[in-house]
């Protein structure tokens, strides 16, 4: 979970953190990818620079995916004997997952790795090692193998805690039908003689004895008995997104004439969009290609772009600059809240912020905890159109699940960039893309556009690969919601989704034979 300590860990293994007690051995070289921290060195050789495709000298006007390839072509080049890596896939794009997956499979050295990337974890991971409640559990196989085994132990726990608690309770009832036994045990009558009396009262003590001695033994079994404590229920976040104001525009955002160029590179030249009121636009597309530019240009409103009357923008940027690290969670939120502090503290509760927790810095925090905080002040703005920046990057794979929940229930007009397959998946109904410096949309959901796409006679076979490697990753998806569904599962649309994609593979897969 977000929280639970797994970059301190990693810290600790590194030296980079002396833990309170004990003590860590580390033998040999390694190398280190941070989530946030900028690399140690700004240039990185010209070889690896181009096996992960990315420039050979750091820049701050880099885009996100970008800095990740750098900070992971650096490890690389620094011929380690070990590589710790915290998320090294956040801000990457498809192909640049791909590439990443490879050159780590490729990869000699030993790794230990943080991340909710499912389908990198069971590519890559032999070993598991949780973190969970304050300890660390090893466990071996990949992240599917790790899953089955935690399922298993969850049920093996809940199951014998019920029969813990069944057992107790059945020996308590036997004691408490032992001292009933006791108390009708009568005395003898008044009528009977000394004699008789004086048996019946042997006869009662007698009984009483042996009654007691067998609650006497009934409680020893009792504490004998190996206690089962009750499994703990992992406590998850939840996030539900206000109703926003209406706006009456038919569209929100307007884009005319745009150009944007970084020095000699182009971005941007005479592009144009429209977003309709109410639509969730997914803009995908390549590291580099414009993406971060595009929703900032929206947000500061530049030359060419027209924002409809009445709208109010709640912006998550991938780099989190909307916190104030040297403020504390609490403060940052209600920095621009419109809402009471009561509230306020109630809806990071919400996210698993309780009582003391909101006094901490933002400077303490991961990478998702300040995910989570950053979506807590957007949402507790006073917006009504919604531009998130890679939003779900660093998140655990529950809350990953919540945020895409709480996205696809919202009412108001959402634009959002994301390399996130199983997000775009869920919750676009339009696909933005950037090509050729132009900004193209288009009206349907992603499996909509990537068959749309893989019928242009103009497709390469490298295009395809790519269209085949996204189509297998939702594929292993859907059959695990199928394998394993929840009660927010559409099982017919699933089914339904699966033969889709099932087909559309063996089409693709089709075209590359041949």
């Amino acid at each position: 979970m977000n929280g639970a300590g797994k970059t301190t860990l990693v810290n600790i293994l590194t030296r980079r953190l002396e833990p309170d007690e004990g003590w860590v051995e580390l033998y040999g070289s390694y190398s280190y990818v941070s989530q946030l921290q900028p690399p140690r060195n700004k240039r990185i050789s010209a070889e690896w620079a181009s096996k992960l495709r990315v420039s050979s000298t750091w820049h701050e006007s880099m885009s996100g995916g970008e800095k990740t390839r750098f900070k992971l072509a650096q490890c690389f080049d620094s011929n380690s004997l070990m590589i710790f890596a915290d998320e090294p896939t956040s801000n990457i794009d498809m192909e640049g997952i791909e590439l990443i997956e490879n050159r780590l499979v490729e990869y000699q050295g030993g790794l230990v790795i943080v991340s909710h990337d499912r389908s990198l974890l069971d590519r890559l991971c032999n070993k598991i090692i949780e973190v969970e409640n304050g300890k660390i559990k090893l466990y071996g196989g990949n992240y599917s193998y790790y899953s089955a085994q935690k399922d298993q132990e969850r049920e093996r726990a809940q199951f014998e805690y019920s029969q813990y608690v069944i057992e107790k309770k059945r020996l308590e009832k036997v004691i408490v039908d032992l001292k009933q036994k006791m108390k009708s045990i009568k005395k003898a009558p008044k009528r009977m003689g000394n004699s008789e009396a004086r048996l019946h009262k042997m006869g009662g003590q007698k009984a009483k004895a042996s009654l007691a001695r067998a609650i006497k033994n009934t409680r020893a079994r009792i504490e004998h008995l190996e206690v089962k404590e009750k499994p703990l229920q992992q406590e998850l976040i939840k996030l539900d997104v206000v109703d926003p104001k209406k706006i009456y525009s038919k569209v929100i955002i307007e884009g005319r004439n745009i150009n944007k160029n970084f020095g000699d590179k182009v971005i941007f030249r005479d592009a144009e969009f429209n977003i309709d009121n109410g639509a969730k636009v997914a803009l995908i597309g390549p590291n580099g290609c414009g993406k971060s530019t595009l929703l900032k240009m929206i947000v500061n409103k530049d030359d060419g772009i027209k924002i409809a009357p009445g709208a109010k923008i709640g912006y998550f940027s991938q780099d989190m600059s909307i916190l104030d690290e040297s403020l504390t969670i609490l403060e940052n939120v209600m920095a621009d809240s419109i809402y009471q502090e009561t509230f306020a503290r109630i809806f990071l509760s919400r996210l698993l912020f309780k009582r003391e927790e909101v006094f901490k810095k933002v400077s303490a925090l991961s990478g998702g905890e300040r995910v989570k905080v950053s979506f807590a002040k957007i949402l507790l703005k006073d917006f009504n159109l919604l531009i998130l920046d890679e939003p779900t990057n660093y998140l655990d794979i529950h809350s990953l699940d919540v945020i895409e929940e709480a996205l696809q229930n919202y009412n108001g007009t959402l634009l959002f960039a994301s390399h996130d397959r199983k997000l775009i998946s869920s919750v676009a109904d339009h696909i933005m893309t950037i090509e050729n410096h132009k900004i193209k949309m288009f009206n349907g959901n992603f499996a909509d556009y990537l068959a749309k796409k893989s019928q242009a006679p103009d497709n390469s076979l490298e295009d395809i690969k790519k269209q085949i490697f996204v189509l297998q990753n939702r594929l292993s998806e859907i059959i695990g919601k199928l394998s394993m569904p929840s009660k927010n599962n559409n099982l017919q649309a699933l089914d339904e989704e699966y033969h889709k994609v099932l087909n559309e593979l063996k089409r693709l897969k089709g075209k590359v034979r041949s």
